[in-house]
């Protein structure tokens, strides 16, 4: 297989916790994106953990994100830009709480590319992983993902992981290219300061593309500031473009003025604003209905606030339902 890459996407982990995403990246890729000590110690995946996977002319960076009900919004953040899902489900224990917490996150998201991984498959037999993937499409029925293929491996022995990688390169095709000519824009997941560099924030580039010396707004406030370098998956590049993981060394800004939420943008192509008018989406899955002023916490990119929900029609909205809304 070659790996010249031509085309740059972002492909985003799903799933319960303990089905196994960080063993199969790492199985696909190489990298352990657990970095953290606790995460090592604990066996647990904390943070977003990040690697880049080289297919037949196509180049993923990979974000991986924790499966614990208590970390779902470091989920948000690092699902948020993804282009193409890899769902993993785990044969020997099935759809799970998170599994459909996650399926649900990626269908408000928007995405429509993915690959489902059923996972410790050396684990059961051919019996037991049929019904996994059988109740799995049950779970994608009605939702974006509902034809994604279904794929039974092992990171342990190998198995089936060829047959991955050739599913993800089929649904990188079906991925429209993003346009190099949009402004750029980047939702920063992580800042920190290099010695005798200054501060460094990371992120996935949503659109267009920027070069070493580039001016860019940081926001929130609008703060103008330069790329003095541009990396991705730590290699200096001239440029990182939409598609693709990238760490920029800012310079004229301070560490805190920047954490994970913020916002890069072209100078000049954002506006701030206290209102947001949407469409509100009020899962079937939710316990409850949505009341006028509710108070709700907005995941926007990478960052997360509390908002007040104005219906702009109900009084209420109840489970399953839309309507439109302003959230402020």
């Amino acid at each position: 297989m070659s790996t010249t890459p031509t085309h740059h996407l972002i492909l985003g982990t799903a799933g319960h916790i303990d089905h196994g995403k960080t063993s199969l990246v790492r199985a696909l890729t190489g990298v352990d994106t657990d970095r953290l000590p606790e995460e090592k110690r604990r066996g647990l995946t904390i943070e977003l953990g990040f690697a880049e996977l080289a297919l037949d002319g196509v180049t993923f960076g990979v974000v991986d994100v924790p499966g614990h009900e208590r970390f779902v919004r470091t989920m948000v953040a690092g699902a948020t830009g993804i282009d193409v899902a890899l769902l993993v489900v785990a044969a020997d224990d099935s759809i799970m709480p998170q599994t459909v917490e996650h399926v649900e996150i990626l269908d408000l998201l928007g995405v429509r590319s993915g690959v489902v991984a059923v996972t410790k498959c050396d684990l059961v037999d051919d019996e037991l992983a049929e019904l996994v993937a059988v109740e799995t499409a049950e779970l994608l029925a009605h939702t974006r993902l509902a034809d994604a293929p279904i794929v039974r491996v092992s990171a342990t022995t190998g198995a089936g992981l060829d047959t991955l990688r050739h599913e993800l390169c089929i649904a990188a095709r079906a991925v429209e290219r993003r346009r190099l000519d949009h402004p750029f824009r980047l939702s920063i997941d992580r800042a920190f300061s290099v010695p005798g560099r200054g501060t460094v924030v990371t992120g996935s580039v949503h659109s267009g593309q920027l070069s070493a010396g580039d001016p860019v707004d940081v926001w929130p406030g609008g703060h103008a500031a330069r790329a003095r370098e541009v990396q991705t998956h730590h290699r200096g590049a001239d440029r990182v473009e939409a598609g693709q993981r990238a760490a920029i060394n800012l310079q004229g800004v301070d560490l805190r003025d920047v954490d994970r939420g913020s916002e890069l943008a072209a100078p000049g192509t954002l506006t701030p604003t206290r209102w947001l008018d949407v469409e509100l989406h009020c899962l079937a899955s939710h316990p409850h209905a949505l009341r006028a002023h509710a108070r709700l916490r907005l995941c926007l990119g990478t960052r997360e606030l509390l908002v007040r929900c104005v219906l702009l029609d109900p009084t209420e909205l109840l489970p399953g339902q839309r309507a439109l809304a302003q959230l402020r």
